[in-house]
């Protein structure tokens, strides 16, 4: 799909708005930036700032987490796979996020709040030394910069359609709004709007999945008109797309074992782990925290939503690709015009069933969930840019010692910055017509190698400097070679000379990443010198002991206040859920 064809400006707005929308989407927007505002009179300094004063509690920073991962991605790249793919989508979030999930709050948690660094990569600089600590942070930084322009392509999709805007002037008006509220109140300001974005989100899409639903004669009718349809679809049959396992439409194997080994190694290992346990998107929301015990609980009480949201996500996506005239013919191997760029993707499969089945007054809703979105995702990628910018990068390598004061003002400019970028960035996202597998590219290239560094430096005390730069470099060159060599991993300059695509080269890529880096690690690791014995407490599993780890005081809470006895709830009921579908 070319650039020009994403800038196209539509004659007319996809979505028919009333003004009661659009006084929804407005009231929304006054709140946003209500917030941001109130959250501006308690930044006094940089702790404030990047970090929300680490005063947070557990639900709030809970509820903050799983929003902050519920952008572009999760709204519209599920419904999209859920569209094209069905119910093997489901494997992002059961396997592919739960799981790692659980391990970030029962075992690593502790480490960076124990550790009192402001971010994952300051956590490098202190296990490893400048060289892993310089590469983990410029990494971070452009894949942050990358996947805000996910988040901002979509959410100046919706201005497009909803406005009838030209694109260009959508994403200014949608980093606008972003970076109003993020430079004003810092990450206090981006979480209490994720907190409001979650039950925004939630409120918008369940009445639409339930008039899908009720539309196609709720499950037995949707799983019929998929029986019925797949014979003329392009791709995958209907047994591929109403059971998730073994799950080859997702993984693009043709071998169920294969397929089985794809999903359970590369997505709910490496790509899973790689993300949930090093991204500092995510890691920053559990140390805003204000106590051990509730940067524990942030991402498991997390999880609890987390498991639900494919109902409200691909579930929709599913309906479309049998309800919506236009996704119907996609996926029959058409190609209609229309969309949110003159051709129909399944990207689309969510603003099209939002068009066709909503009422206004829900509409508006509905769009008001979409803009919550983005804005949260969006949000979330810019406010750990700036602190790993102004901290990791600026602060270690080009201006130390300044005051407080300066580097709240140089966090702020790394907001106007990274938005302006994002605007830039926005326009590879346009090429993909699967943002998921634009972003599981990214993810196999930055984190995949990043989580086998941080496991092995985590439980192998021997693991040394050297190995910690040079496994994180060696993986991620690796991981690209794969997507260079797969079939589309890079779209058109992918060579075809490994003969697998889609998600499948997505997981390859990060399973390749992650051996390399392994592999590498260890050997150099022997071959150099180690840190000194007692320097590694605190950094270290064996090296730090277990009331390091844990709060005191959380024995003395109930059952559903403790870290390990919720963690093994969510797991139980996430293993129920894969055996259910």
């Amino acid at each position: 799909m070319s650039t020009q064809a994403q800038i196209t400006v539509l004659a007319n707005t996809l979505i028919d708005a009333d003004p009661i929308d659009y006084v929804i989407v407005a009231i929304y927007f006054g709140f946003v930036l209500g917030i941001g505002v109130m959250a501006r009179r308690h930044v006094s300094n940089s702790v404030d700032f990047f970090l929300s004063g680490r005063s947070l509690p557990a639900w709030v920073t809970g509820l903050a987490f799983i929003s902050a991962n519920l952008g572009a991605v999760e709204i519209m790249g599920m419904s999209a796979s859920g569209a094209e793919l069905g119910l093997p989508t489901v494997h992002y979030f059961w396997v592919g996020a739960i799981p790692a999930m659980l391990f970030l709050g029962v075992v690593m948690m502790p480490f960076y709040y124990g550790s009192k660094v402001r971010s994952v990569p300051e956590f490098m600089l202190r296990r490893f030394g400048p060289g892993a600590h310089l590469v983990n942070a410029i990494s971070f930084a452009v894949a942050q910069l990358l996947i805000a322009g996910i988040n901002l392509f979509l959410l100046a999709s919706i201005l497009e359609a909803l406005l009838g805007l030209p694109n260009f002037v959508a994403l200014l008006i949608a980093a606008g709004i972003v970076l109003s509220y993020i430079t004003l109140g810092g990450l206090s300001a981006a979480i209490y709007n994720e907190v409001l974005q979650f039950f925004v989100i939630v409120a918008a899409l369940l009445p639409l999945t339930l008039l899908g639903l009720n539309r196609v004669g709720w499950w037995d009718g949707l799983t019929e008109r998929i029986t019925a349809a797949s014979p003329d679809a392009a791709g995958h049959t209907a047994e591929q797309q109403l059971n998730s396992w073994p799950g080859q439409a997702l993984s693009g194997f043709d071998s169920s074992f294969w397929s089985v080994v794809g999903i359970v190694f590369g997505l709910g290992f490496v790509l899973s782990f790689g993300y949930w346990t090093t991204n500092f998107v995510e890691v920053q929301r559990a140390l805003a925290s204000d106590s051990i015990s509730a940067a524990r609980k942030t991402p498991i009480i997390g999880s609890f939503p987390k498991m639900f949201v494919p109902f409200i996500t691909i579930l929709p996506g599913m309906i479309a690709a049998v309800l919506v005239t236009e996704m119907v013919d996609l996926k029959a191997g058409g190609t209609p015009s229309g969309g949110t760029s003159g051709t129909v993707t399944y990207n689309d499969a969510l603003i099209l069933m939002m068009r066709d089945l909503l009422p206004n007054g829900l509409l508006g809703l509905a769009i008001t969930g979409l803009l919550a979105a983005f804005m949260a995702g969006m949000a979330a990628n810019i406010s750990a840019f700036n602190t790993v910018f102004t901290f990791d990068l600026y602060q270690d390598y080009l201006h130390k010692d300044d005051t407080d004061s300066h580097y709240v003002w140089v966090g702020r400019a790394a907001t106007i910055g990274a938005t302006i970028v994002a605007i830039g960035t926005s326009y590879f996202a346009a090429g993909f017509p699967n943002i998921m597998a634009y972003l599981q590219t990214l993810i196999g290239f930055f984190n995949a190698p990043l989580f086998a560094t941080f496991i092995l430096g985590m439980f192998w005390k021997r693991m040394t400097a050297a190995a910690g730069w040079i496994g994180l470099v060696a993986g991620t060159v690796s991981a690209v070679l794969v997507a260079f060599l797969s079939e589309d991993a890079f779209g058109s300059f992918s060579t075809g000379v490994i003969p697998i695509g889609g998600q499948g080269a997505a997981f390859l890529a990060a399973s390749v990443a992650f051996i390399v880096d392994i592999v590498l690690s260890f050997v150099v690791s022997l071959v150099s010198q180690p840190k000194p014995e007692g320097s590694l407490r605190g950094l270290v599993y064996s090296e730090t002991p277990a009331e390091i780890r844990t709060d005191p005081k959380e024995s003395s809470y109930p059952w559903y206040r403790r870290t390990v006895p919720l963690a093994c709830v969510s797991l139980a009921m996430v293993i129920v859920l894969n055996i259910i579908f």
